[in-house]
């Protein structure tokens, strides 16, 4: 429908272009005022002044004023009427008069803004600029004020990230106060306060002052702490619905962590005063948080979630306005998938199986039941708003072709109001009588657009803000860098640089600038406790700096910074407490710091005096320095060099294993260390290309007793000393004999046990009875002159100086000791898309699918393990740190695993030292050091040698940075096991699995498990994850694991005798117990094997094994099958069952 007055081709007309004659002219989706009557400009006092001219008429400064004039008309109808006085708040549809969006107000905002931006190439704007710009302000500081009201959730929200705490997202439109209660909405969405972090640095550097006093620069310190937790706290996502059963779960968004990384990225080091501001109004960014959620949203991408594939809440993510990655093979990969799973003619439906807006859907009922969505596959609403999503992308990226295919699309579905005002529909929906036609043929049926944000007096507000930005770009009366002042969508190597005191990000990753990470160099300073220290270590040619050596320069601990940090954002009006009390990590203590006049400079965490016993190992401490370094040299984004601490001191020379620390610390000498570029210097060389960061918000905090800072102190001794290493006495193992005082004594009687306890002198032995004494009569039961407790925690540290690896894992799961930080090792496992599970084979675990808290994950391993396994309580712990530290580095060992399983995981590494040894001691007496190696080398074995349906086994080619060089050859059962352990399942398994269910009408019996056809196909999709962990965990049920391995390999035979016979439906239930006993059966028949002698089936070659298995699967598909031609077109899928 034309707007009345004008003819059908008015939208196809050429809008002024501001960049030059020269440059390719757009097509306007709006069309310029000059097409409409005269009557409709007079109507309107964005038009006045303008009667009688045309286009012909006019030279190119007044047609742009004419332009942009039927801009602001637009404006002044279609959204500032709607923004409440009070507030500045704007609603989601034009007809509420009661609740206010934060999210639609936003965007609001930013089209007020974008119009604001194009009126400053005028001179006389008659005060519009000025308008915009204070109507855009008050937008702003409506939704700021808004939120401090409730700044005792957002204080809370920084230690709990529940929706309980989170900062509501609707509002009363005109009194700024709460409308809906958490109960009734699910207000934790991280990418609004994102969005408006992004939004506000933008404003603020196109001029805007936005921010007025130093309670409003503290609270927005603390939004920044808000988002900084966005890549482990699962929220509702842009839609608000959680995940996409619509069931009030919440789930890891990559859009909202893409947003947090995006708005980290753009307001650190940002003067929230402007140009005018002091250096106490500068916002401060947790470079280590960032870089957690850029990995995390990466390794993502293009998924959206764990039950979205698809989202479109990704475009806006990493186009405008986020610009959230510039790695362009993940951009190209994310757009394309959101392009191809969700364009339609009408618009972009949202997610797969979306039910908003259909009219399939109850208005009165919140949630879903069980099995809903598969109502709305193929008839999903489609907004026409990300039309204009896509043509303000292909402006940034100059695709001209993008931009005319979406503009063209956008016209098509445009409506006009009776004032002629072009009006894009919210939504459009699929009618009931045209249900069936389009699920058949998926975009085939015409649409009706919805009846919300679509008429006269009820518009969307956010598809009408984006619509009249992208015309302001595509008309060019708005430039990209206009609408993006900060430059977000560049690569932030070729932003402009800033003459800035502050940390900035300066350098590429990934697809950003490859040669950067390459060209990187690590600058490393060696600190000596001691100069006796030092001067050994000069013997050997290593020349390190003593405390004294580097003053004025102060070393110290990232805890003592940590307390400094906690001033930043203090604010006791708004009863915020400061930045949490979390640690900083590697890339923090990798910059060089000023604060107060002094310079200041941290070592690492893993330097830091800890309880936890993996400090005693000195090969783990040396191997968590180039694990340090190589992460540095690989995460580093800051402006300047990164400058890593090596602290070294005498208690590390006594170590039995410093030789291998020395050995490193020699090889820094060469100037690189495991393909790292390090530079070993005098800090007073260092510091002047280091990383500075001036920490000036302290400029009014006393750094005397309020911080109890400590500096690193320099050890002084009495005498220079030893000469070597060899004159320094070294801490001794104690041998001890392999008694098991538990079960010894487990039934004496409590005075017998203190009789014995006193008068023994095995470590080990002692720390058992203490143990049975603890559990008896309680922490705080006296044992001679001290408490239970207290008499294990000295034991636990002679233990481990000692090195009595056993004895000090037993009493630190005694005193419930904990890793130092294992938070993020499982959250960095749950990035990689996998689960982690704490527990007891057997018997009771806990899954972790979410990031948890410390105290969390502490609840589940000592009620889930210990009450089973004392010393698997702290085993467990270890591994969790090691996989979630290879993970990074080596994401491929883990490759075919889903849940990474912790009490299977040690049971593999159990085995497997009984494979390659003799007699080997009991798991726990083996070093931290070699427990990692260990794991190392079965995830490596276990996936090198994959079963083939070959004569023989083929290993892949082993990495050249493998541990193993030399693997010992394990027999087809061993593998069989070690993968078993592992749940390790060839590619594209369970999705194979889900085609096989699609053809099984009864479904199969994994186990004593069902996995019924419906509703499992009916609620999960093939792309699922849901699908994936309900298999695995069936699979699991097994406890003998050679046997797990067999089940995987039957369905990956059913799998290809399946595809191979695509006319085969079985219509009887595949029982996987049933097929390998008849392959079981079969085989010893046929090479006439006694009856018990049944392992010998599981060392059968694979080819072998299949070819029972086959066997037994035609049996009993010729028992009960039905020849007919599969409803369902079974995908190709490479299987490595040939």
């Amino acid at each position: 429908m034309a707007p009345p007055g004008t003819s059908s081709t008015s939208n196809t007309t050429l809008m002024v272009n501001m960049h030059g004659n020269d440059s390719p002219r757009r097509r306007s989706v709006l069309g310029p005022p000059s097409l409409f009557s005269s009557s409709q400009r007079n109507s309107d006092a964005g038009f006045e002044g303008l009667e009688g001219l045309t286009s012909s008429s006019l030279d190119d400064i007044g047609t742009t004023i004419a332009d942009l004039d039927f801009y602001y008309g637009l404006v002044k109808r279609q959204l500032l009427r709607y923004q409440s006085c009070t507030t500045g708040l704007f609603p989601d549809n034009s007809s509420d008069t009661t609740v206010g969006c934060v999210r639609s107000s936003i965007y609001a905002g930013m089209a007020l803004w974008s119009l604001c931006q194009a009126y400053k190439r005028i001179d006389d704007d008659r005060g519009k600029t000025y308008e915009l710009g204070q109507t855009c302000v008050l937008c702003l500081r409506g939704i700021l004020s808004c939120w401090m009201r409730q700044s005792k959730r957002l204080e809370a929200f920084k230690s709990q990230q529940t929706p309980t705490h989170a900062l509501h997202c609707k509002f009363h439109l005109n009194t700024g106060e709460d409308i809906y209660d958490v109960k009734d909405y699910d207000h934790l969405q991280i990418d609004v306060v994102s969005l408006y972090l992004l939004f506000l640095v933008q404003s603020l550097s196109s001029g805007l002052q936005v921010i007025y006093t130093m309670d409003e620069v503290h609270f927005i310190q603390n939004l920044v702490y808000y988002v900084e937790r966005a890549y482990r706290t699962p929220d509702f996502g842009m839609w608000e619905r959680g995940t996409v059963y619509n069931n009030r779960t919440r789930e890891v968004n990559a859009s909202s962590i893409g947003l947090a990384k995006a708005a980290l990225e753009a307001i650190n080091g940002c003067n929230l005063f402007g140009d005018k501001g002091a250096s106490w109004s500068v916002v401060y960014v947790d470079i280590d948080a960032h870089n957690r959620n850029r990995s995390i949203f990466e390794t993502l991408l293009p998924r959206e979630s764990d039950t979205k594939f698809v989202d479109a809440a990704l475009l806006p993510t990493i186009s405008f306005p986020g610009f959230a990655t510039h790695d362009q093979v993940l951009y190209e990969a994310a757009k394309l998938n959101v392009v191809k799973n969700l364009a339609g003619t009408y618009g972009f439906k949202r997610f797969s199986r979306d039910g908003f807006g259909t009219v399939l859907e109850d208005p009165n009922k919140r949630f879903y039941e069980d099995g809903k969505v598969q109502e709305f596959d193929h008839v999903e609403c489609e907004w026409p708003m990300f039309f204009a999503f896509m043509v303000i992308d292909g402006v940034f990226k100059n695709n001209n072709a993008q931009v005319d295919k979406y503009q063209d699309l956008m016209r098509k579905r445009l409506a006009y109001n009776d004032k002629g005002d072009p009006v894009l529909p919210k939504y459009f929906y699929v009618p009931h009588s045209a249900m069936e036609d389009e699920r058949a043929n998926p975009g085939s049926q015409h649409r009706v657009a919805s009846n919300d944000g679509s008429c006269n007096n009820d518009l969307h507000i956010w598809g009408q803000s984006m619509l009249i930005i992208s015309d302001l770009l595509t008309s060019h009366l708005l430039s990209v860098h206009e609408l993006d002042p900060i430059r977000r969508h560049l690569p932030s190597y070729s932003r402009p640089k800033l003459d800035s005191r502050y940390s900035a990000f300066e350098r590429g990753g990934g697809g950003e600038n490859v040669t950067s990470a390459n060209d990187l160099v690590v600058q490393v300073v060696m600190i000596a406790e001691s100069m006796r220290l030092q001067a050994v270590l000069q013997t050997y040619g290593i020349q390190t700096q003593t405390p004294s050596e580097i003053e004025p320069v102060q070393i110290w601990s990232q805890w003592e910074m940590v307390k400094v940090y906690q001033h930043l954002g203090r604010n006791e009006h708004l009863k915020l407490k400061g930045r949490p009390k979390r640690p900083i990590g590697s890339l923090g203590t990798s910059k060089v710091y000023r604060l107060s006049g002094q310079t200041i400079l941290c070592y690492p965490l893993i330097f830091s005096h800890s309880d936890f016993y993996l400090a005693h190992d000195m090969a783990l401490l040396t191997a968590d320095i180039k694990s340090e370094l190589q992460f540095v040299s690989r995460c580093w984004r800051l402006s300047g060099r990164p400058t890593v601490a090596i602290l070294i001191t005498e208690n590390n020379m006594r170590d039995p294993q410093f030789p291998v620390m020395l050995e490193f610390l020699s090889q820094l000498r060469t100037g690189s260390v495991d393909n790292v570029k390090v530079r070993l210097g005098r800090l007073q060389n260092l510091i002047a290309t280091s990383c500075l960061e001036h920490l000036d918000f302290l400029h009014n905090v006393d750094l005397g007793t309020p911080l109890d800072v400590e500096c690193f102190k320099q050890l002084h001794n009495d005498h220079i000393g030893y000469q070597a290493l060899t004159d320094i006495p070294k801490q001794r193992p104690i041998v001890e004999d392999k008694r098991d005082f538990k079960s010894e004594f487990e039934n004496s009687s409590t005075s017998d046990i203190l009789a014995a306890l006193l008068g023994s002198f095995h470590l080990y032995g002692s720390i058992q009875m203490l143990g049975i004494i603890l559990k008896r009569e309680g922490p705080n039961f006296m044992v001679g002159d001290m408490s239970v407790t207290h008499r294990l925690d000295i034991l636990n540290r002679k233990a481990g100086s000692v090195r009595n690896w056993a004895a000090v894992r037993y009493s630190s799961s005694l005193l419930g000791q904990m890793a130092d930080s294992i938070t993020p090792f499982v959250t960095q496992i749950l990035a990689n898309g996998k689960q982690v599970t704490v527990g007891t084979i057997g018997e009771d675990f806990t899954l972790f699918s979410k990031p948890l808290t410390p105290d969390e994950i502490k609840i589940a391993i000592y009620t889930k393990v210990q009450p089973y396994n004392v010393i698997a309580a702290v085993l467990q712990q270890e591994l969790i740190v090691y996989c979630g530290k290879l993970i990074v580095t080596n994401p491929e060992l883990f490759a075919g695993i889903l849940k990474v399983r912790m009490g299977w995981v040690l049971l593999a590494l159990d085995l497997y030292r009984s494979m390659i040894e003799r007699s080997p001691e009991p798991i726990e007496n083996c070093s931290p050091s070699s427990l990692r190696r260990l794991l190392r080398m079965v995830l490596e074995e276990s996936k090198k040698y994959q079963l083939t349906f070959k004569k023989h086994l083929r290993p892949q080619e082993e990495p050249s940075d493998s541990p193993s060089k030399s693997p010992p050859c394990m027999t087809i059962f061993q593998i069989r096991q070690i993968n078993g352990c592992l749940t390790r399942v060839p590619e594209r398994f369970y999705s194979n699995l889900w085609d096989v269910l699609s053809r099984s009408p009864g479904g199969f019996i994994i186990g004593h498990v069902l996995i019924p056809q419906q509703p499992t196909l009916t609620n999960m999709k093939r792309t699922d994850f849901s699908f994936a962990h309900l298999i695995e965990t069936a699979l699991n049920t097994f406890r003998q694991p050679e046997y797990k391995q067999l089940v995987v390999e039957l369905f990956c035979v059913l799998t290809a005798f399946l595809r191979r016979n695509p006319e085969i439906e079985y219509v009887g239930k595949f029982c996987t117990d049933t097929l390998i006993s008849e392959a079981i059966e079969m085989f010893k028949k046929d090479q006439d094997i006694p009856v018990d002698e049944t392992m010998i089936f599981f060392n059968a070659p694979v080819v072998t094994t299949s070819g029972y298995l086959a066997r037994a699967i035609v049996n009993n598909v010729l028992r009960g099958s039905i020849l007919t031609q599969s409803r369902l077109n079974v995908p190709d899928h490479s299987c490595p069952v040939q």
